[in-house]
């Protein structure tokens, strides 16, 4: 009986572990991508270069996320609750994610808005690609 106990204990504790390292909610890299690619967009259409900017800091923000060397809360993040960025949850697009990430951030610190729209135009393109 002893046995029994031990191991309907050991099982329950097992299980109880492994629920615990769930994540609280499932990472969407696909939607953290589309969010991404939305941004881009915005940023390429804006007239004012404060606008640009700040979109182009949302695309950082998805790619990197919540706990990401380029993550700025104070621009917002319009990935909330979709995962822990989208070079976290899809290693296998790291690649073209990361050229998409040197784009953005290539367009946050050019100082002509001509410029910053056209990277981020090169932004989402970057994107498009990752997504397929």
């Amino acid at each position: 009986m002893a046995r029994i106990y031990s191991f309907s204990a050991a099982l329950a504790t097992a299980t109880l572990c492994l629920l615990a390292w769930q994540p609280a909610a499932a990472a969407d890299a696909n939607q953290e991508i589309a969010t991404a690619v939305t941004h881009a967009g915005l940023a390429a259409g804006s007239g004012e270069q404060k606008v640009v900017s700040m979109h182009l800091h949302h695309v950082v923000n998805c790619l990197v996320g919540p706990n990401g060397a380029d993550f700025d809360a104070s621009a917002g993040n319009p990935c909330k609750d979709q995962g822990a960025g989208a070079l976290v949850d899809a290693p296998a697009k790291k690649g073209e994610l990361e050229t998409a990430l040197a784009l953005a951030k290539s367009g946050l610190t050019a100082t002509d808005i001509a410029k910053a729209k056209e990277k981020a135009v090169e932004t989402q393109t970057a994107l498009k690609k990752a997504g397929m």
